[in-house]
Formats: C-alpha cells, sequence, structure tokens
C-alpha cells in the first residue's frame, strides 16, 4: 500500500514473480471494469472487489497491490502482511492525497526506493530465510565505533549480491580512541538491522591488522565505491559528537 507513485506496482510485479504469486494490481482491474471512481463509495467497492478476488485465488500467495488510503479497506481486506511504500510526502493526485491515512499497523515501513533490499525486506517477511553455514556467506569486518549510516549502507550494498553476511566486529575496546565493548556494538547492529536478522551473524574477532593468503582459492577480495557522501560518514566526528554532547567520555 501507499500513495500513487510511491514504486507499489514495481516491487509488487518482482515480488509476485519471486513468490509466483497471484498478482492484483488496481489500476489493471479497475480497467476491466471501466471503473474509475476514486470517491470514497468507490473505494470501498474497488477494495470489496480486490477482496473477492483474493479469495478466489488458488495460489499460495496474492499480492494485492493498490493505494488503500482508508482504514477501513484494511479491515475489509484482512492482509496477512502490509507493506507500506512510504517512499514520497504526496502524489500528484490531490484527491487521493486527502483520502490517504497512515496505516495504524503495518509490517513493514519502506522509506527509500531501493527495489533490491526491498524485495529481499518483504520476501523475508513473508518466507524467513534459513541460514546455513554452509552456504556462500559475505564477510564484512570493521571496528564500527559506532556502527553508523555508512556502515548499513555498505552492508546493503554487499547483501545485494550475497544471501547472506558474517559481520565481524573486531576487538579493540581501550585501543586507541575505541570506547565501545561488543556487546553495546551488536545491540546497535541487531537494531539497525532488525529486518535482515535472518540474514546475518554478528562474531566478535582478534584486532585483525593484515590477511595474508597463499592463493586464491573459493574467495574474492571485493572493494565496495559507496557514493561521497556516504564515504564522508566517520565514526571519529559521531565520536566527538557524542562527547560535546555528554553522552560518550
Amino acid at each position: 500500500m501507499g500513495l500513487p507513485g510511491s514504486g507499489k506496482t514495481f516491487i509488487a510485479k518482482k515480488l509476485a514473480k519471486k513468490l509466483n504469486a497471484y498478482w492484483l494490481n488496481a489500476d489493471k482491474i479497475r480497467g476491466k471494469h471501466n471503473d474509475w471512481d476514486f470517491s470514497k463509495k468507490g473505494i470501498i467497492r474497488q477494495v470489496k472487489r480486490m477482496k473477492n478476488l483474493a479469495d478466489s485465488s488458488k495460489k499460495k500467495f496474492v499480492i494485492a497491490d493498490f493505494v488503500c488510503p482508508m482504514h477501513q479497506q484494511i479491515k475489509i481486506f484482512k492482509p496477512n502482511y502490509i507493506f507500506w511504500m512510504d517512499t514520497i510526502q504526496k502524489s500528484r493526485f490531490s484527491q487521493m492525497n486527502k483520502f490517504f491515512k497512515k496505516p495504524k499497523y503495518f509490517d513493514l515501513r519502506i522509506k527509500e526506493k531501493n527495489w533490491k533490499i526491498n524485495l529481499l525486506l518483504m520476501q523475508d517477511q513473508i518466507i524467513n530465510y534459513q541460514w546455513k553455514n554452509n552456504k556462500s556467506t559475505a564477510q564484512m569486518m570493521g571496528r564500527f565505533q559506532p556502527w553508523h549510516q555508512g556502515h548499513k549502507k555498505l552492508f546493503e550494498k554487499i547483501l545485494m549480491s550475497n544471501n547472506q553476511i558474517n559481520i565481524q566486529v573486531k576487538d579493540v575496546k581501550g585501543v586507541g580512541d575505541n570506547p565501545f565493548n561488543f556487546k553495546s556494538i551488536k545491540k546497535k547492529i541487531l537494531k539497525d538491522l532488525q529486518y535482515f536478522k535472518s540474514r546475518i551473524k554478528i562474531t566478535q574477532v582478534p584486532n585483525i591488522m593484515t590477511i595474508y593468503y597463499g592463493r586464491k582459492v573459493g574467495y574474492n577480495f571485493k572493494k565496495i565505491n559507496l557514493p561521497k557522501n556516504i564515504q564522508k560518514i566517520s565514526a571519529t566526528n559521531i565520536r566527538k559528537k557524542l562527547r560535546s554532547q555528554g553522552k560518550l567520555k
């Protein structure tokens, strides 16, 4: 659900293909019935139509892709999962902007138009990903003093081409200007990546400074180039700010 132009249809099509689901697109259904009435009465009529079509499907999953501007619609449709595409503040349709009410509850709130990550987030809500040590796994190692949005963006980039990630936190508390312990770092990572928790393992490792290898067998070294505004995010500056605010000694 979400305002027109929020990216619902694009991601719904991808998700339906991934899950082999029956896909209900509100615009296509309105087109078949030649019913472009967006009054409150027309909106309720449409959700009842969507509900009947969903109930008649023989497939395991049904993806219903529509604005769903009113709370009454959610009560009628009774979805198992609500994915709110909250990527825009208003649409080009003033009437729909007026009707639209933020959902009282939802399973996932999408704020960024990153369809690959959003697809994983939605998929994992419906089908729990199962971590297995013998699956191809990426390694992400750092001090994370503290973990910040630059780290999260790097994580998301890595996840786009890997199923699961082992986040390795170097044990450096008290070494130089590194005030955070493993427990506090792990807690912050888990809070920030709560929707990815089935795809990560967070482990503590020694203060590894150099990686040696005899020959490349079964693994690769890859550099990820993030946008300059992300690269500028500095843990050192974050620590300075925390100290100036009295939140860190």
